[in-house]
């Protein structure tokens, strides 16, 4: 079953970023918790870890 990843709170005035870097692929088993992507806001650059473990598809 498919699950829908949200982007956390990215802080005030901050209300898009850009996907710099995927960092898992398809069939990788993932951990709750482990970074899958890494993004860009016009103030920073973070890695977004995954709410739940599941093996992406």
């Amino acid at each position: 079953m498919a699950k829908e990843l949200k982007v956390p709170n990215l802080g005030e005035n901050i209300s898009s970023a850009e996907v710099l870097k995927v960092l898992v692929k398809v069939g990788d088993k993932i951990d709750k918790e482990q970074s899958i992507l890494e993004i860009s806001s016009d103030k920073a650059t973070l890695e977004i870890p995954a709410d739940f473990s599941g093996i992406v598809k």
